[in-house]
């Protein structure tokens, strides 16, 4: 397929301004793309207009077709074949490997909805029958559903360009709740987001889908993003990035005449917490997995651990010595863009120039900045300086991290205490360790939206238990995930239908159950 840069408005290729950019390789600068056309002021209008316009047939398309175009999408995706695997791997410098399992996580989340979809329970349909003779008033027959909220605004990830992009988790689960799409690529893989895009229009051509269901808009600076938003006919935002461009968002949807959401997830440090018992059993383990968590994907995970806490003693200084040495093994490599290695490094003097910090270890082999090439490095720190120091918690997006070293173990329920909002928190600790601690495990519930036992963050499952999300400044909106099948919630609004005759309820809310729904009808849970 070749790429041609333009907008994607109502199926059709469009270009209309004169403002053009390159897709680059990270490594070699070396141009990915035929000139990507900005999106312009109008074009904006055009995709929410063309969204908008679609939204009413699209819903009311019902649950199998819904279900049938998603998996349609799949398969497109499927058909692009290595095409999108090397076209992603020239403009992320990510490894076959990683992409192509990336690829079948985008796969299966379009089919998992597909199947939500289908299933029809998600809408959690609420039925309390009418009793015209109770006193002293009369009951009213009232029934409630969740249904589409309209035109949804997505915004690519960086870090991941098929499974949080044009073609992840936000726009499928924005797709299976009802809602058409316009989707801003993210500039660091364009021509990666056209292909996906493309593969969405074809898909639902061949599904007799409104065309209008999907567009995709491109653009390097901040216009045609903060366009999106403020543009009245779009209802909600799904965003995954940095602090800064989540709040820049949040601050224009909250400026509109009418607010809309913004379910931003921006980030966060991912404490862990060692325990003394873990760190005398299987320290050893724990280093190695840490510095491996630390490094995966060169660090470029939303979930990388930034901080670890620790109790210092013997067992400690064993540890230390095996996480510098696996942190010197580790290989320099490539970056998303240069953009993010500027940052990382950046970071990295920040910390460096901290007082109280120094360097455990760093990459023995020096990372080429010229290839925006990234390598391990790990400080360690006191807890005091921690707690004098609080910027130390703020994320360096990158093969970083620093090992707080804490005088006892009531000190790491101190630490949960004062905690701002994480993704998540890790717990190494043994049964019993886990037992005695239950006001560790309670501060944490308090501060972040998942908790890991003996593991680490990194390495998220897409399924209906999982929540991605916590308190601010994780997400903007506490109660959301971006990942699972409960992200579908973030596209819904609950509508509620009283004195309603039978043919003019949905059908998941009239009293015979042709779905097979499972429903709560006068309080009771039942198909």
């Amino acid at each position: 397929m070749t790429l041609h840069g333009c907008q994607i408005i109502a199926g059709r290729a469009v270009a209309a301004g004169p403002d053009t950019f390159l897709g680059r390789n990270p490594a070699t600068g070396e141009a990915t793309t035929p000139p990507v056309h900005e999106a312009t002021s109008v074009e904006v209008d055009q995709a929410l207009e063309a969204a908008d316009a679609a939204f009413d047939d699209y819903r009311r398309l019902g649950a199998e077709r819904i279900a049938s175009f998603l998996e349609a999408v799949a398969s497109e995706w499927m058909a692009l074949g290595d095409d999108l695997l090397a076209q992603a791997h020239a403009e992320t410098a990510l490894p076959a490997a990683r992409l192509t399992g990336e690829r079948a996580r985008m796969v299966n989340q379009a089919r998992l909805f597909a199947a939500l979809a289908r299933e029809g329970s998600w809408v959690d349909a609420r039925i309390d029958h009418g009793d015209p003779s109770r006193q002293p008033v009369p009951k009213p027959d009232v029934r409630r559903m969740l249904e589409p909220i309209g035109p949804v605004a997505v915004f690519g990830a960086s870090n991941f360009p098929f499974a949080i992009s044009v073609g992840g988790g936000d726009t499928v689960s924005a797709l299976a709740a009802g809602c058409p799409v316009v989707a801003k690529a993210h500039p660091g893989h364009p021509g990666t987001s056209e292909l996906l895009g493309r593969a969405i229009v074809s898909a639902a051509e061949k599904s007799g889908v409104p065309a209008g269901v999907f567009g995709m808009v491109q653009g390097r600076g901040h216009e045609v993003g903060l366009a999106l938003v403020r543009h009245p006919l779009t209802r909600v935002v799904a965003f995954t990035g940095s602090q800064a461009g989540g709040r820049a968002l949040f601050d224009a949807a909250a400026a509109r005449p009418d607010p809309i959401p913004v379910c931003a997830e921006m980030g966060s440090t991912n404490p862990v917490f060692v325990l003394p018992g873990a760190m005398a059993e299987r320290g050893a383990e724990i280093a190695e997995g840490y510095v491996q968590s630390v490094t995966l994907g060169t660090g470029q995970f939303c979930t990388n651990p930034g901080v670890l806490l620790a109790v210092e003693g013997p067992a400690l200084v064993a540890f230390l010595d095996r996480v510098a040495a696996a942190a010197a093994a580790v290989a320099p490599s490539t970056m998303l863009n240069e953009g993010i290695c500027r940052a990382f490094h950046g970071g990295l003097d920040r910390v460096r120039q901290t007082h109280g910090v120094r360097v455990l270890r760093e990459s023995h082999a020096r990372a080429d900045r010229a290839r925006a090439e990234a390598g391990c490095a790990i400080f360690t720190a006191s807890l005091s300086t921690l707690e004098a120091r609080p910027e130390l918690w703020d994320e360096v997006f990158g093969p970083s991290s620093i090992v707080i070293v804490c005088p006892g173990a009531d000190d790491l329920e101190r630490a949960a205490r004062r905690l701002h909002g994480h993704l998540t928190a890790s717990i190494h600790a043994t049964a019993a360790e886990l037992e005695s601690n239950r006001q560790l495990v309670a501060a944490l519930e308090r501060h972040v939206g998942r908790i890991v036992f003996n593991g680490f963050p990194t390495g998220i499952e897409v399924c209906a238990a999982m929540h991605h999300g916590g308190p601010w400044p994780a997400t903007t909106d506490v109660r959301y995930t971006s990942i699972g099948t409960a992200s579908i919630e973030r596209f819904v609004r609950p509508v509620c239908y009283q004195g309603f005759p039978q043919p003019a309820l949905p059908a998941e809310l009239q009293d015979v159950n042709t779905r097979g729904i499972w429903r709560l009808v006068d309080g009771v849970r039942c198909r």
